[in-house]
């Protein structure tokens, strides 16, 4: 797998937050990517994981992952939300 581009910031998050690398890779492959407040955001939610699992890709384990990036493409943080549904472009 490359290198993801982590910001220091971003790194931290995902040691504090046990998020691997896979996790984040999964939400800019297959996440929903939306602009919000000027930064790009991809989103793992469960119908994202639904439509992966028809397909064979089991994400489930990655579910609620949420990537927030600059527009350069660096990874600012990462988190899991399981309310992605308040956050409107």
């Amino acid at each position: 797998m490359p290198r993801l581009p982590l910001t220091d910031h971003a790194a931290r998050r995902c040691r504090g937050r046990g998020i691997p690398q896979a996790a984040i890779a999964a939400a800019l492959d297959y996440g929903r990517r939306r602009i919000i407040r000027g930064a790009e955001i991809y989103t793992l939610g469960w119908r994202e994981v639904s439509q992966c699992a028809q397909l064979g890709i089991d994400l489930s384990r990655f579910e609620s992952t949420a990537v927030v990036c600059s527009h350069s493409g660096a990874i600012l943080t990462v988190y899991r939300n399981r309310r992605t549904h308040r956050y409107r472009s």
